[in-house]
């Protein structure tokens, strides 16, 4: 059976740039393991499979999954599906104004807006639907270090330190001292999931050093385990980041906005835009946004 999808690159504004996405639209009696076999045939960081929602009132369901393994829950495949979805049914609307659509992912209902910009660049928000929490700390510096291959001194700056978060899907969080030492990094397999376990999406390291000056942190993220060997965009990771944005940073109360730079080392730039509202030193709600770019589509014997 023939089944249509289209090609899309999530968290730019650019052609060829971003974290690249296959959604595949006609998904209806697709098993998981035909769905595993299709994502590991498209060999991206995450396909996408649209199906009819559970609830009526919702927009629809996804289905997420890597070259290895589904997600409860992943950041560019849901802004990436808002996109196309606004896109295909409600062109003029997205046009003039901001369509509110709630798709279904396993870790619950995800409410997204999104609305057209210039120049064909279509912009998805999606709010949190679980805030992030800090799940454990991590081993000691030196292991950490050799698991990316960096030295010890590469490792941490101002109060942040490593540790395991996760807004929906637990990821390593590693603050890198500069830009010149995350570029250097390298998972080292011979520890890489001794150190981090094999329960984590990856490692994401990040520092303050960021490239673009409207930016205010630089990413990398890792994960060999699940086929990935390093990821463009990473709109979990930006979401569990608000956690540690809040933590080590402690932002006044009020809104705040982030922007985290990915994918430079790999030649495809991406900008995630993070929300934050902060009310009595806690983090009460957060949003994760970027531009979503249409390059192709096609069908696919499935």
């Amino acid at each position: 059976m023939r089944r249509a999808y289209h090609r899309l690159d999530v968290f730019t504004d650019t052609p060829f740039a971003g974290n690249p996405l296959a959604v595949v639209l006609d998904s209806a009696g697709l098993d998981a393991a035909r769905m595993q076999a299709i994502a590991r045939e498209f060999n991206l960081s995450e396909t996408v499979f649209v199906r009819d929602a559970g609830d009526p009132v919702n927009t629809a369901r996804l289905r997420i999954f890597t070259p290895s393994n589904e997600l409860p829950f992943a950041g560019h495949p849901t802004i990436g599906a808002a996109a196309l979805i606004a896109h295909l049914r409600a062109p003029e609307r997205i046009a003039r104004d901001e369509l509110r659509i709630v798709l279904e992912e396993g870790i619950g209902d995800i409410v997204c807006a999104v609305r057209a910009g210039k120049g064909g660049v279509i912009h998805a928000s999606f709010n949190l639907p679980r805030l992030p929490e800090r799940i454990r700390g991590l081993g000691e510096i030196g292991e950490i270090a050799a698991a990316l291959s960096l030295e010890p001194a590469d490792i941490g700056f101002d109060a942040h330190v490593p540790g395991v978060w996760s807004a929906g899907n637990p990821l390593a969080f590693i603050p890198v001292a500069t830009r010149a030492a995350i570029a250097r990094a390298r998972p080292d397999m011979a520890h890489f999931e001794r150190v981090f376990g094999a329960e984590v999406l990856g490692a994401f390291l990040y520092t303050s050093e960021a490239e673009r000056p409207a930016s205010d942190a630089h990413a990398r993220m890792f994960a060999p385990l699940r086929g990935i060997a390093e990821d463009p965009a990473t709109g979990s990771a930006a979401a569990a980041f608000a956690g540690v944005a809040v933590a080590y940073e402690e932002p006044p109360d009020g809104e705040h906005t982030l922007v985290i730079e990915q994918g430079f080392e790999m030649g495809r730039p991406s900008l995630m835009t993070l929300g934050l509202d902060v009310e009595g030193g806690q983090l009460i709600a957060a949003s994760v946004g970027g531009g979503v770019v249409m390059v192709g589509k096609g069908t696919i014997e499935a």
